[in-house]
């Protein structure tokens, strides 16, 4: 038993223990199913605290052939496979974790070098009969212990893409890195399993990768591996239920990651905080500062700050994601930024539309913070006034209401989208920024015979005691009149759309006039 060879359970074991686990075993009958073929390489990239490590060592928990882990996997959903107890500590296990050897080599320059030291001198404590001692390279070593001891191996190897991440303008440092990498692993007969974690896809040299062979699994691209790292919809329901806490509303602050069809994953981090401090809160951007996200979204790219606005309003963005080469430098355009903050996490994708989207109230909130500064004036202007539009709504002041969607119009869109049917709604989503923390917004929601364009529902904490301050129904008609849009809803019913509710509702009607870029609005109290 060693530190990279073949470790013991232990940080297994604390996971098992904690108040909260949730079973991923799953991912071993996977790698079992695939370990000794063609499909032994996989590489898995999600954002910071979304379990990576913690699946990591449950791989070598349960491949190492230095621990006895069956009181740990019985009863787990592994022990029911039929290759279980085939791969049960049964493999030698090379644990290699990237951010440590660069953390204790000194200087990045030195840390394949300090790598390749530490594994060896492990090697030497098992193997030094078949070893020569003077061999410095990893890749001569273990070819040597496959030929004179038939020695094959798990590698499994954490946080490998931080060379990438902590020193961006090495590229000298990673082409070395990814070469070596590639040397270690490419078609080797000593490889049973590769797997990879990381927050970053295997970077890209032009339009190729250097290490090709393996299947990779991201933030844009989950496939089968979706549900495997971070927890899914119904894990997070089943937490719910446990610890009494609404599945509604931890939906808002942290869903929105749909990594495969009818599949959303959650951070745990959040997750599991927000459960143990029975309280919704920001917990997975508290560890990190947002300057993180502010070098991005303050890039001068064409594009890029009108598609933040459109998002914080609520909106998706057309992306183009081929072009990013996976890093965190070589970025050439707004599509480039905008993917990097896909897979950093600080937006989600839709695969089937190809566009980005603020994922939910956790993210937003470091959006809102990010953007301070920096020419962002009329953006924070709009969030700091969306508390004083919203009473105004809620006071009927219709000249108000007009006066500050107006302002709103003409400060966060620009002149190429204003007339565009889908910045007009986020425009009135930015504009009632505020009335998240009392509302749930739900847009195009089925309402008798159509559609109600923006509906604010009262949270239930504040159905009861503030029910005159629902502004409840938002359309918006281009050709019409304000006036028009009231009767429309009134028309088609959209009011059942809130069959049961019994507060009073507003019915707000938005009239943007094109030719002029004036706006108009009435409001009416629903039945009076």
């Amino acid at each position: 038993m060693g530190i990279c060879l073949n470790p013991d359970n232990l940080s297994f074991t604390e996971a098992l223990r904690s108040e909260i686990y949730v079973d991923k075993t799953g991912l071993l009958v996977y790698t079992n199913k695939v370990l000794g073929t063609e499909q032994k390489y996989i590489c898995i990239s999600r954002p910071r605290r979304f379990g990576k490590t913690m699946a990591a060592e449950m791989l070598a928990a349960y491949y190492s052939r230095g621990c006895d882990s069956e009181d740990l996997f019985d009863g787990l959903r592994i022990a029911a496979a039929s290759s279980y107890k085939t791969h049960l500590n049964q493999h030698n296990v090379l644990f290699l974790n990237i951010q440590d050897f660069l953390s204790r080599a000194g200087k990045a320059e030195s840390v394949i070098t300090y790598l390749q030291e530490t594994v060896i001198k492990e090697l030497q404590e098992s193997y030094g009969e078949y070893m020569d001692g003077e061999e410095p390279r990893l890749v001569a070593v273990l070819e040597q212990l496959y030929v004179k001891a038939g020695a094959a191996f798990v590698f499994i190897i954490d946080e490998w893409d931080c060379i990438f991440r902590e020193k961006k303008g090495s590229i000298g440092l990673q082409t070395e890195y990814l070469d070596f990498l590639r040397t270690l692993l490419k078609d080797k007969p000593y490889v049973r399993l590769a797997y990879m974690t990381g927050i970053l896809p295997i970077k890209k040299y032009s339009t190729h990768s250097a290490l090709n062979m393996f299947e990779e699994y991201s933030m844009t691209n989950a496939d089968m591996m979706a549900e495997f790292v971070g927890f899914t919809g119904p894990e997070v329901h089943t937490l719910c239920e446990r610890y009494g806490m609404d599945f509604g509303e931890v939906q808002r602050w942290y869903d929105g990651y749909r990594l495969a069809e009818g599949l959303h994953v959650y951070n745990p981090k959040s997750v599991v905080d927000a459960m143990r401090r029975q309280k919704l809160n920001s917990y997975w951007t508290r560890t990190e500062t947002y300057e993180a996200l502010k070098i991005y979204i303050d890039m001068n790219f064409d594009g890029l700050r009108d598609a933040i606005i459109l998002m914080l309003g609520g909106g998706h963005c057309k992306v183009n994601i081929r072009t990013f080469q996976n890093d965190m430098t070589t970025l050439k355009g707004k599509d480039d930024v905008l993917t990097l903050l896909v897979h950093l996490g600080y937006l989600a994708y839709e695969e089937e539309e190809k566009t980005v989207f603020i994922p939910n109230l956790e993210i937003e909130d470091e959006f809102a913070n990010a953007i301070e500064g920096a020419g962002w004036e009329s953006v924070i202007k709009t969030i700091a006034l969306s508390e004083e539009l919203l009473e105004a709504t809620i006071r009927q002041d219709c000249e108000a209401v007009a006066k500050g969607i107006e302002e709103v119009h003409m400060d966060s869109t620009s002149i190429l989208t204003y007339n565009n049917e889908n910045s007009l709604s986020c425009v009135i989503s930015l504009a009632y920024y505020s009335a998240k923390n009392y509302y749930y917004m739900i847009r195009e929601m089925p309402a008798g015979k159509g559609f109600a364009d923006i509906v604010f529902l009262p949270k239930k904490r504040y159905s009861a005691d503030r029910p005159a301050l629902l502004v409840e129904l938002v359309e918006l008609k281009w050709n019409s009149s304000a006036e028009g849009a009231i009767r429309q809803m009134k028309d088609r019913g959209y009011v059942k759309a809130l069959e049961g509710y019994e507060g009073e509702i507003l019915l707000v009607g938005i009239h943007y006039d094109r030719e002029n870029k004036k706006h108009e609005c009435v409001i009416e109290r629903y039945g009076a």
